[in-house]
């Protein structure tokens, strides 16, 4: 295997690094400042399907409202399921997942509306899209700028879908051209991929590749295969850092990338693997640095015989810490797994804390978003109570930037008619580029003798866009307000305090 010597190495070299900053489970704070807490909203499902605007947009606001009460703050929003758009695009029609009919308009954009939503919610928006898969089995007939329909030659049948050729230089720039206009037109925070590269395989059902393969003259179909898959991911990283170099580009791989049978670096399982079987070099393209997070699909139970929760995690947390690192969560598997000692009798504070137990893990994304929104199994109130009672900021990407913004000036509060405001400017040398101009505010409030300890989640009142804050009528004593800044990295800036009498 061509790649087999980078890996031991860069094995060695992680766990040489890691071995001294893992901690055992619960020796973790309990409500981490910085954490990911995502979310997957999906289309692919017909949940949207012949919605009115009104109550497909009713329906995501209630779902980011009941996501907004467990602090969540980032969204993974399906927008192109099968070459197509769940928002206005010249370059791909509209999806059927929405009004039932590819091409067919719903008159307007609920990628935009999302965008919109999210952010008055401090939730960043990752766009969501399926690079390969052109067309899903339930799909009749696609509309006629379909690019299946303009560029027949383009594309490989597999057991009922249709798939963008992955060998075909046409289709990686096609596909990266969708995604320049997606990100240079919205406020998008992140560029998301998920599980779906090479078509999972059935067995004694071939890829007809054949043609491309003998072509290039490769010696090995796998290894010409992830190369083809590495080609489109170099080039996303690409395209999505020269549009917007604030945008972050994430993967969600399938959740077993190789079992220790076919390598020996491998986890303890049995199972399909994103390797081998999707084509999907995940380590290397950390290893690269052309993807800035991971989160690969751990849907399975503490315990499972064939790929157990707990191994899995700490394999991820052991080979994969060279980019931000956060698991995919099931809510509906995990809620139905039993755990005796557990309060909820499933397993989900186990599982969440297996997950904050490997320092390297940084967050976790729960699919899907309506399950946990809707309180499946009271898997919510369970987050709400504990997990995540406090809101918490974004990991940091010092990759990408590391310089913190200018603190603010001027924080005082003022008296009007509705009550107190706690208000602030930004500093006099605010920075102008757009890697560090202000874009939230984060507001601590700490009583009289309370440490003025801005790492104290449960001390934050605020995180917001405007330059104010309204305090609470209830509010009285003495209380001294902190007020940063935080940049579209969240690199966070110095506080500066207001000692107030209430």
């Amino acid at each position: 295997m061509r790649l087999r010597y980078l890996y031991i190495l860069l094995a060695v070299v992680m766990l040489a690094s890691c071995a001294s900053k893992r901690s055992a489970v619960g020796n973790v704070p309990e409500h981490p400042k910085r954490e990911f807490r995502g979310a997957w909203i999906q289309a692919v499902n017909g949940q949207f399907t012949g919605m009115s605007e009104q109550e497909m947009k009713g329906y995501l606001v209630d779902m980011l409202n009941n996501l907004q009460l467990v602090n969540v703050n980032a969204v993974m929003f399906q927008v192109r399921v099968e070459g197509d758009a769940l928002y206005e695009s010249r370059y791909e029609p509209w999806s059927r997942f929405l009004t039932g009919v590819q091409g067919k308009s719903p008159g307007w954009d609920p990628l935009a509306f999302m965008v919109e939503e999210c952010h008055k919610r401090n939730m960043e928006l990752h766009a969501w899209i399926n690079p390969y898969r052109a067309r899903t089995k339930g799909t009749k007939s696609v509309a006629p700028n379909h690019r299946s329909a303009t560029r027949p030659a383009d594309f490989i049948s597999y057991e009922g879908q249709l798939y963008f050729n992955p060998a075909l230089q046409a289709n990686r720039d096609h596909i990266c051209g969708i995604v320049r206009d997606i990100v240079n037109r919205y406020d998008i925070d992140g560029l998301h991929i998920d599980d779906y590269f090479y078509p999972y395989p059935t067995k004694g059902k071939e890829f007809a590749d054949d043609k491309w393969f003998k072509a290039d003259g490769a010696a090995d179909k796998g290894d010409w295969r992830r190369q083809n898959v590495n080609h489109l991911i170099y080039q996303l990283h690409r395209t999505v850092r020269d549009a917007k170099p604030w945008v972050k580009f994430g993967v969600s791989p399938f959740g077993i990338f190789r079992n220790e049978s076919s390598w020996e670096f491998g986890s303890k399982t049995n199972g399909l693997q994103c390797y081998d079987d999707l084509y999907a070099d995940v380590l290397y393209w950390i290893e690269k640095g052309w993807i800035d997070y991971c989160i690969p699909q751990v849907y399975w139970e503490i315990g499972h015989k064939a790929a157990d929760y707990k191994e899995l995690v700490q394999w991820w947390a052991k080979y994969a810490a060279g980019r931000p690192l956060y698991i995919g969560q099931d809510v509906q598997r995990t809620v139905k797994a039993k755990d005796e000692a557990s309060p909820t009798g499933n397993q989900q504070s186990e599982k969440y804390a297996l997950q904050r137990g490997q320092s390297a893990v940084q967050g976790s994304c729960f699919w899907d978003a309506a399950s946990a929104a809707n309180n499946v199994e009271g898997y919510r109130d369970v987050l709400a109570s504990g997990i995540f009672r406090y809101p918490s900021l974004m990991p940091l990407y010092k990759f990408i930037d590391s310089e913190a913004p200018n603190k603010v000036k001027g924080v005082r509060v003022i008296e009007e008619e509705e009550g107190n405001v706690l208000v602030w400017l930004p500093g006099k040398k605010a920075d102008k580029e757009p890697m560090n101009v202000p874009h939230r505010y984060v507001v601590y409030a700490f009583a009289k003798g309370e440490k003025k300890n801005i790492d104290d989640v449960s001390k934050v009142v605020a995180i917001t866009s405007k330059n104010f804050y309204r305090l609470p009528k209830e509010l009285s004593g003495e209380y001294t307000f902190v007020v940063t800044v935080l940049d579209r990295m969240q690199n966070e800036s110095k506080g500066v305090k207001c000692k107030v009498k209430l």
